[in-house]
Protein backbone atom coordinates (compact mmCIF):
# COMPACT_ATOMS: atom_id res chain seq x y z
CA UNK A 1 0.00 0.00 0.00
CA UNK A 2 1.17 3.22 -1.01
CA UNK A 3 1.46 5.90 1.46
CA UNK A 4 1.99 9.67 1.31
CA UNK A 5 4.94 11.39 2.44
CA UNK A 6 5.18 13.19 5.80
CA UNK A 7 5.89 16.86 6.09
CA UNK A 8 8.13 17.89 8.61
CA UNK A 9 8.07 20.81 11.03
CA UNK A 10 9.77 23.19 8.70
CA UNK A 11 8.39 22.47 5.06
CA UNK A 12 10.92 20.04 4.55
CA UNK A 13 9.17 16.78 2.74
CA UNK A 14 10.85 13.72 4.29
CA UNK A 15 9.59 10.01 3.54
CA UNK A 16 7.33 7.43 5.04
CA UNK A 17 8.59 7.47 8.83
CA UNK A 18 10.06 3.37 8.06
CA UNK A 19 12.41 4.83 4.83
CA UNK A 20 13.93 7.66 7.18
CA UNK A 21 14.26 5.18 9.57
CA UNK A 22 16.03 2.96 7.25
CA UNK A 23 18.27 6.04 6.45
CA UNK A 24 19.33 6.33 9.71
CA UNK A 25 19.83 2.48 10.81
CA UNK A 26 21.79 2.29 7.64
CA UNK A 27 24.13 5.04 8.70
CA UNK A 28 24.47 4.32 11.89
CA UNK A 29 25.51 0.33 11.14
CA UNK A 30 28.01 2.03 8.51
CA UNK A 31 29.89 4.14 11.53
CA UNK A 32 32.71 2.03 13.62
CA UNK A 33 31.36 0.09 16.77
CA UNK A 34 33.56 2.33 18.53
CA UNK A 35 32.61 5.23 17.86
CA UNK A 36 28.45 4.18 18.18
CA UNK A 37 29.22 3.25 21.88
CA UNK A 38 30.62 6.76 22.62
CA UNK A 39 27.34 8.25 21.24
CA UNK A 40 24.94 5.67 22.15
CA UNK A 41 24.36 3.79 25.64
CA UNK A 42 21.37 1.70 23.34
CA UNK A 43 21.22 1.95 19.82
CA UNK A 44 18.21 -1.06 19.02
CA UNK A 45 17.45 -1.06 15.23
CA UNK A 46 14.94 -3.49 14.97
CA UNK A 47 12.88 -1.82 17.94
CA UNK A 48 13.56 1.68 15.66
CA UNK A 49 12.30 -0.19 12.84
CA UNK A 50 9.30 -0.95 14.65
CA UNK A 51 8.59 2.18 16.02
CA UNK A 52 8.82 3.30 12.41
CA UNK A 53 6.19 0.57 11.44
CA UNK A 54 4.02 1.87 14.14
CA UNK A 55 3.72 5.68 13.30
CA UNK A 56 3.13 4.66 9.43
CA UNK A 57 0.20 2.45 10.56
CA UNK A 58 -1.24 5.17 13.13
CA UNK A 59 -3.07 7.77 10.92
CA UNK A 60 -3.35 10.58 13.94
CA UNK A 61 0.42 10.17 14.68
CA UNK A 62 1.06 10.82 10.94
CA UNK A 63 -0.62 14.25 11.57
CA UNK A 64 1.47 15.11 14.16
CA UNK A 65 3.53 18.45 13.78
CA UNK A 66 6.32 16.19 14.01
CA UNK A 67 5.45 13.30 12.45
CA UNK A 68 8.37 11.45 10.89
CA UNK A 69 11.05 12.88 12.80
CA UNK A 70 14.13 10.82 14.16
CA UNK A 71 14.64 11.84 17.82
CA UNK A 72 18.12 10.60 20.00
CA UNK A 73 17.31 10.65 23.93
CA UNK A 74 19.01 11.33 26.54
CA UNK A 75 20.07 8.57 28.84
CA UNK A 76 18.59 10.43 32.00
CA UNK A 77 14.62 10.51 30.33
CA UNK A 78 12.28 7.37 31.53
CA UNK A 79 11.43 5.88 28.40
CA UNK A 80 8.78 2.65 28.88
CA UNK A 81 10.62 -0.75 28.83
CA UNK A 82 14.54 1.28 29.26
CA UNK A 83 17.25 1.43 31.63
CA UNK A 84 17.82 5.39 32.90
CA UNK A 85 21.42 5.36 33.70
CA UNK A 86 22.08 8.72 33.61
CA UNK A 87 25.69 8.33 32.10
CA UNK A 88 26.50 5.81 35.49
CA UNK A 89 27.76 2.63 35.61
CA UNK A 90 25.72 2.53 39.47
CA UNK A 91 22.62 2.60 37.97
CA UNK A 92 23.24 0.48 34.51
CA UNK A 93 21.47 -2.37 36.45
CA UNK A 94 18.38 -0.29 37.57
CA UNK A 95 15.20 -2.14 36.48
CA UNK A 96 13.40 -0.70 33.16
CA UNK A 97 10.89 2.04 33.72
CA UNK A 98 7.52 1.19 33.17
CA UNK A 99 6.39 4.56 31.68
CA UNK A 100 7.50 7.30 29.48
CA UNK A 101 8.05 10.76 31.13
CA UNK A 102 5.79 13.67 30.40
CA UNK A 103 8.36 15.05 27.48
CA UNK A 104 9.05 11.46 25.89
CA UNK A 105 4.96 10.90 25.48
CA UNK A 106 4.34 14.16 24.64
CA UNK A 107 6.76 13.59 21.69
CA UNK A 108 5.66 10.27 20.63
CA UNK A 109 1.74 11.85 20.41
CA UNK A 110 3.44 14.49 18.26
CA UNK A 111 4.81 11.61 15.99
CA UNK A 112 8.43 11.52 16.78
CA UNK A 113 9.90 7.92 16.17
CA UNK A 114 12.70 7.80 19.35
CA UNK A 115 16.33 6.54 17.61
CA UNK A 116 18.12 5.49 20.31
CA UNK A 117 19.65 6.35 23.75
CA UNK A 118 22.55 8.70 23.76
CA UNK A 119 25.57 8.76 26.30
CA UNK A 120 26.18 11.91 28.62
CA UNK A 121 28.52 13.13 31.07
CA UNK A 122 27.49 11.21 34.57
CA UNK A 123 24.63 12.46 35.73
CA UNK A 124 24.77 15.85 33.37
CA UNK A 125 27.65 16.67 35.70
CA UNK A 126 29.86 18.58 33.59
CA UNK A 127 29.92 20.83 30.36
CA UNK A 128 32.91 18.74 28.89
CA UNK A 129 31.37 15.83 27.90
CA UNK A 130 33.93 13.29 29.03
CA UNK A 131 32.64 10.04 30.51
CA UNK A 132 35.34 7.34 32.16
CA UNK A 133 32.26 4.87 31.39
CA UNK A 134 31.64 5.61 27.49
CA UNK A 135 34.85 7.11 26.63
CA UNK A 136 34.46 10.99 24.97
CA UNK A 137 32.19 11.01 21.38
CA UNK A 138 34.86 13.75 20.42
CA UNK A 139 34.14 16.68 17.91
CA UNK A 140 32.34 16.41 15.05
CA UNK A 141 34.67 18.67 13.37
CA UNK A 142 37.65 16.81 15.26
CA UNK A 143 37.68 13.71 16.87
CA UNK A 144 40.77 14.92 19.22
CA UNK A 145 38.41 17.70 20.67
CA UNK A 146 35.18 17.72 23.15
CA UNK A 147 31.96 17.01 22.64
CA UNK A 148 30.94 19.43 24.94
CA UNK A 149 28.06 17.89 27.37
CA UNK A 150 26.22 17.13 29.41
CA UNK A 151 24.20 15.91 26.04
CA UNK A 152 27.54 14.87 24.59
CA UNK A 153 26.12 11.96 22.57
CA UNK A 154 22.86 14.04 21.32
CA UNK A 155 24.93 16.60 19.78
CA UNK A 156 27.19 13.81 17.78
CA UNK A 157 23.96 12.24 16.98
CA UNK A 158 22.49 14.93 15.36
CA UNK A 159 25.51 16.64 13.66
CA UNK A 160 26.41 13.03 12.08
CA UNK A 161 23.57 12.66 10.92
CA UNK A 162 22.01 10.07 13.23
CA UNK A 163 19.37 11.52 14.26
CA UNK A 164 17.00 14.92 12.84
CA UNK A 165 16.60 16.07 16.80
CA UNK A 166 18.10 15.35 19.79
CA UNK A 167 16.68 15.58 23.10
CA UNK A 168 18.50 17.17 25.79
CA UNK A 169 18.79 18.82 29.20
CA UNK A 170 20.33 22.13 30.56
CA UNK A 171 21.30 22.75 33.71
CA UNK A 172 24.26 24.68 32.54
CA UNK A 173 24.84 25.20 29.06
CA UNK A 174 24.53 21.03 28.77
CA UNK A 175 22.03 22.04 25.64
CA UNK A 176 23.96 24.78 24.29
CA UNK A 177 27.58 23.89 24.82
CA UNK A 178 27.59 20.51 22.44
CA UNK A 179 25.27 22.50 20.10
CA UNK A 180 27.61 25.24 19.95
CA UNK A 181 30.66 23.49 19.36
CA UNK A 182 29.29 21.01 16.87
CA UNK A 183 28.02 23.65 14.91
CA UNK A 184 24.19 22.88 15.82
CA UNK A 185 21.13 24.94 17.18
CA UNK A 186 19.99 24.59 20.53
CA UNK A 187 17.06 25.97 23.09
CA UNK A 188 17.18 26.22 26.54
CA UNK A 189 13.69 27.49 27.70
CA UNK A 190 12.13 28.97 30.81
CA UNK A 191 12.75 26.15 33.26
CA UNK A 192 9.21 26.07 34.25
CA UNK A 193 7.33 25.78 30.54
CA UNK A 194 8.79 22.20 30.08
CA UNK A 195 7.78 19.60 32.63
CA UNK A 196 10.88 17.88 34.24
CA UNK A 197 8.81 14.67 35.94
CA UNK A 198 10.90 11.34 34.45
CA UNK A 199 14.09 13.07 33.84
CA UNK A 200 16.47 11.61 36.31
CA UNK A 201 17.74 15.65 38.23
CA UNK A 202 20.93 17.30 38.85
CA UNK A 203 19.46 20.35 40.39
CA UNK A 204 16.30 20.84 41.03
CA UNK A 205 16.99 25.03 40.82
CA UNK A 206 18.56 24.73 37.95
CA UNK A 207 17.68 22.06 35.53
CA UNK A 208 15.64 22.37 31.87
CA UNK A 209 15.01 20.67 29.06
CA UNK A 210 15.42 21.33 25.56
CA UNK A 211 16.39 20.23 21.53
CA UNK A 212 19.74 20.12 19.67
CA UNK A 213 18.96 20.59 15.80
CA UNK A 214 20.30 21.69 12.83
CA UNK A 215 18.32 24.67 12.96
CA UNK A 216 16.40 26.87 15.19
CA UNK A 217 13.08 26.81 13.81
CA UNK A 218 13.33 22.88 14.13
CA UNK A 219 13.96 23.81 17.74
CA UNK A 220 11.41 26.02 18.13
CA UNK A 221 8.71 23.20 16.60
CA UNK A 222 10.24 20.74 19.49
CA UNK A 223 9.76 23.30 22.19
CA UNK A 224 5.93 23.80 20.90
CA UNK A 225 5.37 20.19 21.76
CA UNK A 226 7.43 19.99 24.46
CA UNK A 227 6.11 22.95 26.19
CA UNK A 228 2.66 22.69 24.67
CA UNK A 229 2.48 26.22 23.73
CA UNK A 230 1.94 28.54 20.41
CA UNK A 231 4.04 30.62 18.95
CA UNK A 232 2.44 33.98 18.46
CA UNK A 233 2.40 35.81 15.31
CA UNK A 234 6.29 37.61 14.52
CA UNK A 235 7.13 40.61 13.80
CA UNK A 236 9.44 42.03 11.10
CA UNK A 237 10.49 45.49 12.68
CA UNK A 238 14.33 45.64 13.29
CA UNK A 239 15.46 43.80 16.84
CA UNK A 240 16.53 45.67 19.62
CA UNK A 241 19.56 43.72 21.32
CA UNK A 242 22.03 44.31 23.60
CA UNK A 243 25.72 42.58 24.40
CA UNK A 244 25.57 42.24 27.97
CA UNK A 245 29.12 43.40 28.90
CA UNK A 246 30.91 42.04 31.64
CA UNK A 247 32.35 38.06 32.47
CA UNK A 248 30.90 36.72 29.77
CA UNK A 249 32.66 38.85 27.44
CA UNK A 250 36.09 38.07 28.81
CA UNK A 251 38.54 36.07 27.55
CA UNK A 252 37.32 35.04 24.04
CA UNK A 253 39.50 33.34 21.76
CA UNK A 254 40.57 35.00 18.56
CA UNK A 255 38.07 32.77 16.74
CA UNK A 256 35.13 33.25 18.53
CA UNK A 257 35.92 37.20 18.88
CA UNK A 258 36.27 37.71 15.69
CA UNK A 259 32.88 35.73 14.28
CA UNK A 260 31.27 37.37 17.20
CA UNK A 261 32.44 40.73 15.83
CA UNK A 262 31.88 39.47 12.24
CA UNK A 263 27.93 38.86 13.70
CA UNK A 264 27.26 42.55 14.95
CA UNK A 265 28.37 43.93 11.77
CA UNK A 266 26.10 42.06 9.98
CA UNK A 267 22.73 42.66 12.46
CA UNK A 268 24.02 46.68 12.64
CA UNK A 269 23.82 46.70 8.41
CA UNK A 270 20.69 44.83 8.47
CA UNK A 271 19.05 47.48 10.60
CA UNK A 272 19.27 46.01 13.70
CA UNK A 273 19.69 47.96 17.05
CA UNK A 274 23.10 46.86 18.66
CA UNK A 275 23.73 48.25 22.27
CA UNK A 276 25.67 47.63 25.05
CA UNK A 277 24.36 46.79 28.74
CA UNK A 278 25.90 45.94 32.09
CA UNK A 279 24.47 43.79 34.81
CA UNK A 280 26.54 43.99 38.21
CA UNK A 281 24.82 41.87 39.68
CA UNK A 282 26.48 38.95 37.64
CA UNK A 283 29.31 39.09 39.82
CA UNK A 284 29.69 36.11 41.77
CA UNK A 285 27.23 33.95 39.71
CA UNK A 286 30.02 31.35 39.46
CA UNK A 287 30.05 30.36 43.18
CA UNK A 288 26.00 30.69 43.46
CA UNK A 289 25.97 28.06 40.72
CA UNK A 290 28.64 25.93 42.10
CA UNK A 291 27.12 25.75 46.02
CA UNK A 292 23.22 25.33 44.51
CA UNK A 293 23.72 22.70 42.49
CA UNK A 294 26.01 20.36 44.66
CA UNK A 295 24.34 21.09 47.44
CA UNK A 296 21.17 19.74 45.49
CA UNK A 297 23.08 16.90 43.58
CA UNK A 298 24.72 15.70 47.01
CA UNK A 299 21.14 15.37 48.24
CA UNK A 300 19.95 13.39 45.14
CA UNK A 301 23.02 11.22 45.32
CA UNK A 302 23.96 10.73 49.47
CA UNK A 303 22.34 7.25 49.18
CA UNK A 304 25.17 5.98 46.85
CA UNK A 305 28.05 8.22 47.35
CA UNK A 306 30.17 5.13 48.75
CA UNK A 307 29.48 3.02 45.83
CA UNK A 308 30.49 5.88 43.58
CA UNK A 309 33.79 6.09 45.09
CA UNK A 310 34.25 2.67 42.94
CA UNK A 311 31.81 2.57 40.13
CA UNK A 312 31.71 7.16 39.54
CA UNK A 313 33.52 9.13 37.75
CA UNK A 314 36.16 10.97 40.33
CA UNK A 315 35.44 14.28 38.79
CA UNK A 316 31.75 14.24 39.16
CA UNK A 317 32.31 12.50 42.69
CA UNK A 318 34.58 15.44 43.43
CA UNK A 319 31.97 17.78 42.27
CA UNK A 320 29.28 16.39 44.44
CA UNK A 321 31.18 15.67 47.63
CA UNK A 322 32.28 19.80 47.45
CA UNK A 323 28.70 20.25 49.02
CA UNK A 324 30.15 19.11 52.33
CA UNK A 325 32.57 21.55 52.47
CA UNK A 326 30.08 24.38 52.38
CA UNK A 327 29.44 26.36 55.22
CA UNK A 328 25.64 26.15 57.32
CA UNK A 329 23.92 29.46 55.62
CA UNK A 330 25.89 28.80 51.69
CA UNK A 331 23.06 27.67 50.15
CA UNK A 332 20.22 29.87 51.14
CA UNK A 333 22.74 32.71 50.66
CA UNK A 334 23.19 32.09 47.33
CA UNK A 335 19.79 31.44 46.39
CA UNK A 336 19.07 35.39 47.79
CA UNK A 337 21.23 36.52 45.79
CA UNK A 338 20.00 34.39 42.85
CA UNK A 339 16.72 36.10 43.40
CA UNK A 340 18.37 39.59 43.87
CA UNK A 341 19.90 39.15 39.67
CA UNK A 342 16.96 37.52 39.08
CA UNK A 343 15.04 40.59 39.86
CA UNK A 344 17.71 42.75 38.38
CA UNK A 345 17.96 41.40 34.74
CA UNK A 346 13.68 41.17 34.78
CA UNK A 347 14.14 45.26 35.06
CA UNK A 348 17.43 45.78 32.89
CA UNK A 349 15.42 44.00 29.91
CA UNK A 350 12.68 46.34 30.33
CA UNK A 351 12.98 47.66 26.42
CA UNK A 352 14.71 45.31 25.22
CA UNK A 353 14.04 42.14 22.63
CA UNK A 354 17.21 40.08 23.72
CA UNK A 355 20.72 40.09 25.05
CA UNK A 356 23.64 38.09 23.29
CA UNK A 357 27.07 36.98 23.68
CA UNK A 358 29.42 34.65 22.46
CA UNK A 359 27.60 30.97 23.27
CA UNK A 360 31.20 29.75 24.92
CA UNK A 361 34.25 32.08 24.60
CA UNK A 362 36.90 29.24 23.25
CA UNK A 363 36.40 26.88 20.12
CA UNK A 364 36.56 23.35 21.39
CA UNK A 365 39.72 22.51 23.69
CA UNK A 366 41.36 18.98 22.65
CA UNK A 367 39.96 16.06 24.90
CA UNK A 368 43.93 15.46 26.16
CA UNK A 369 44.27 19.19 27.75
CA UNK A 370 40.79 18.65 29.29
CA UNK A 371 41.72 15.48 30.85
CA UNK A 372 44.82 17.46 31.91
CA UNK A 373 43.20 20.55 33.17
CA UNK A 374 39.45 19.72 34.47
CA UNK A 375 38.32 22.23 36.55
CA UNK A 376 39.52 25.05 34.35
CA UNK A 377 38.21 23.81 31.24
CA UNK A 378 35.15 22.73 32.54
CA UNK A 379 34.43 25.92 34.14
CA UNK A 380 34.96 27.63 30.97
CA UNK A 381 33.08 25.87 29.09
CA UNK A 382 29.75 26.43 31.54
CA UNK A 383 30.85 30.24 31.99
CA UNK A 384 28.36 31.72 29.40
CA UNK A 385 25.54 29.62 29.07
CA UNK A 386 25.42 29.17 32.80
CA UNK A 387 24.59 32.96 33.87
CA UNK A 388 21.35 32.36 32.02
CA UNK A 389 20.31 29.57 34.32
CA UNK A 390 21.95 31.55 37.18
CA UNK A 391 18.95 34.31 35.67
CA UNK A 392 16.36 31.81 35.11
CA UNK A 393 16.32 32.55 31.70
CA UNK A 394 15.74 31.25 28.15
CA UNK A 395 18.11 31.11 25.71
CA UNK A 396 18.97 29.97 22.01
CA UNK A 397 22.45 29.22 20.04
CA UNK A 398 23.05 29.54 16.51
CA UNK A 399 25.94 28.62 14.51
CA UNK A 400 28.38 31.52 13.84
CA UNK A 401 31.10 30.28 11.52
CA UNK A 402 30.02 30.25 8.02
CA UNK A 403 33.27 27.53 6.92
CA UNK A 404 33.37 24.59 8.07
CA UNK A 405 35.76 25.01 10.07
CA UNK A 406 35.48 24.65 14.02
CA UNK A 407 32.28 25.81 15.47
CA UNK A 408 31.56 28.69 17.65
CA UNK A 409 28.42 30.13 19.18
CA UNK A 410 26.18 33.07 18.94
CA UNK A 411 23.90 33.31 22.48
CA UNK A 412 20.33 35.21 22.13
CA UNK A 413 18.65 35.19 25.80
CA UNK A 414 15.84 37.11 27.44
CA UNK A 415 14.29 36.34 31.12
CA UNK A 416 11.80 34.23 32.04
CA UNK A 417 8.83 33.34 29.76
CA UNK A 418 10.39 35.42 26.60
CA UNK A 419 10.88 32.06 25.05
CA UNK A 420 9.22 32.88 21.95
CA UNK A 421 11.09 35.90 21.65
CA UNK A 422 13.95 34.34 22.02
CA UNK A 423 13.09 31.86 19.27
CA UNK A 424 12.00 34.23 17.07
CA UNK A 425 15.05 36.61 17.30
CA UNK A 426 17.55 33.53 17.20
CA UNK A 427 15.60 32.45 13.91
CA UNK A 428 16.51 35.58 12.15
CA UNK A 429 19.67 35.80 13.61
CA UNK A 430 20.48 32.29 12.67
CA UNK A 431 19.41 33.77 8.63
CA UNK A 432 21.68 36.61 8.68
CA UNK A 433 24.76 34.66 10.47
CA UNK A 434 24.64 32.12 7.49
CA UNK A 435 23.44 33.99 4.41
Amino acid sequence: MTQSPLTSPCGRITFRAEDRARQLVDRAMDMPADVMSRIYTQFDASRIMQDAWALDADADRRKGPLAGLMVSIKDLFDEAGQVTSAGSAILRDSAPTQSDAPVVARLKAAGVVPCGRTTMSEFAYSGVGLNPHTGNPGNARDPARISGGSSSGGALSVALGLADVALGTDTGGSVRIPAALNGLAGFKPTQATVPLEGAFPLSQSFDSIGPLAKDIATCAAFHAVLSGTVAPRGTDRPLKLAVLQGPLMQGLDKRVAADFDAALVALRAAGHEVTEAELPELEGFGDVNRIVVATEAHAIHAHHLDGLETLGDPRVLRRIRAAEGFGATDYADKLAHRARAIAAFNTLADGCDAFIVPTLPTVAPKIAEVEADFDRLNALMLRNPSAVNFLDGCAATVPMQRAQRLATGFMIFAPAGQDWQVLEAAERIEALLQS
